[in-house]
């Protein structure tokens, strides 16, 4: 079939079913994971007292766990040839460890509870990302990671609604909010175990008998590393939203509505993640995600210098844009680069090497909020995105073949 099946308005009756389940399996865990993050920055600095680089130093670790802990996780999907155990697995830690945030009693326990439920997400990342590009077809590549990323931000956006609603409902009181959060996790286990069904691996297909091994990663080739790269450059320009939340409350936004922020971000995120994805099927990829950079570019410059409501706001729709053209994006770029029998690999091996890059921007990002202000946190932010966009302008015609649906 040729890529002129997604200008039919069926097309999205043609995304396999499974594509649809993992959406709303992540839509619900994400819903939980919101609910908890859209407060705790908030809940550390104004409760527990802890600084603004102790916010980024902590959502960078446990960033990187989670991308280190991908890398392992991708790596063993590939040599089992089977994704949806694993994925189960690391769906259900992230749910068994929501409990320890309510009763956490100090900074440990709230940071032990994030690096646990991180090392949850980096379990179930690189095998259900392999997962969508073996159920997805070519074709409709672009379009499945778009849509699965688009319900997953729907999770995103109702997460931090539903926790300003129950703040304002339980008067303020974080921990009742978090016990609450812990039901949609559940539900996404649940969902999981019984309505994804895992392809059966084709004979034709290689065994991989060492994924990790330096041949191995070699067989990824070229092209996979050169998105790599672009990636990595990529999130260094793109620190964690916990960010956000601390610009809404320095232009004086009240701390219940503070997490409205990420509302607005995530649906700017959901409503173009999608049609992204299915225009990624019929043009070129790398155009797609040059105006990704432009957006991005755009938000730290509004971020850096906003005054009031309408300044915070423009900013934060701008940031949802940039991530909607750009996350299911590089995701598809990989599953397109990728060898199919070593994409839990390949997939691992992108989240680890961008993860670290986003415990690097994190901490630098908090370090430069603590000593100059919002200004020179998003101002810094601006100066990566452009020399992105310089490095990646090179290397669109290299890539430009391949990122053609």
């Amino acid at each position: 079939m040729t890529t002129e099946t997604t200008d039919r308005p069926g097309a999205r009756q043609g995304i396999p079913a499974g594509i649809w389940v993992l959406g709303f399996v992540s839509m619900l865990m994400d819903i939980s994971s919101e609910m908890i993050h859209a407060l705790l920055p908030i809940y550390m600095v104004t409760v527990l007292g802890t600084s603004a680089l102790t916010v980024g130093v902590i959502e960078g670790i446990a960033e990187a766990t989670a991308s280190i802990t991908k890398v392992f996780s991708g790596a063993l999907s590939d040599w089992l040839g089977k994704r949806k155990l694993l994925a189960a697995f690391g769906y259900g830690l992230a749910a068994f460890t929501r409990p320890i945030f309510p009763l956490a009693p100090s900074i440990d326990w709230l940071v032990a509870a994030r690096f646990i439920d991180r090392i949850g997400k980096g379990i179930r990342g690189a095998p259900r990302d392999a997962l969508v590009a073996d159920i997805a077809p070519p074709h409709l590549r672009g379009a499945s990671f778009g849509l699965r990323q688009s319900l997953d931000t729907i999770g995103a956006f109702l997460g931090p609604l539903l926790a300003i609603g129950l703040m304002w409902v339980t008067a303020f009181h974080f921990k009742t909010v978090f016990w609450i959060a812990a039901i949609p996790a559940f539900l996404s286990v649940g969902l999981i175990l019984v309505a994804v069904k895992e392809p059966e691996r084709p004979k034709e297909q290689r065994p991989v008998r060492m994924p990790l091994h330096r041949d191995e990663l070699h067989r990824l080739g070229a092209t996979y590393w050169w998105v790599v790269a672009i990636a990595t450059v990529f999130t260094l320009a793109r620190f964690s939203e916990a960010f956000l939340i601390l610009r809404a409350q320095s232009i004086g936004l009240p701390m219940v509505l503070a997490p409205v922020v990420l509302v607005i971000m995530s649906l700017a995120y959901s409503l173009s993640a999608y049609p992204v994805g299915v225009l990624s099927d019929r043009v070129n990829r790398l155009t797609i995600l040059i105006v990704g950079l432009f957006l991005l570019l755009a938000a730290d410059l509004v971020l850096a210098f906003a005054l009031g409501t309408l300044g915070l706001v423009l900013g934060v729709v701008l940031w949802g844009l940039h991530m909607g053209f750009t996350q299911g994006l590089l995701a598809t770029l990989i599953a397109d680069a990728a060898p199919a029998e070593l994409r839990g690999t390949a997939f691992g091996m992108f989240n680890l090497v961008t993860g670290v890059a986003l415990l690097i921007a994190s901490v630098v990002a908090g370090a430069l909020w603590d000593a100059m202000g919002p200004q020179g946190t998003f101002l810094a932010g601006a100066v990566f995105t452009v020399l992105t966009l310089v490095g990646l302008l090179p290397v669109r015609a290299r890539l430009g073949k391949r990122a053609v649906g």
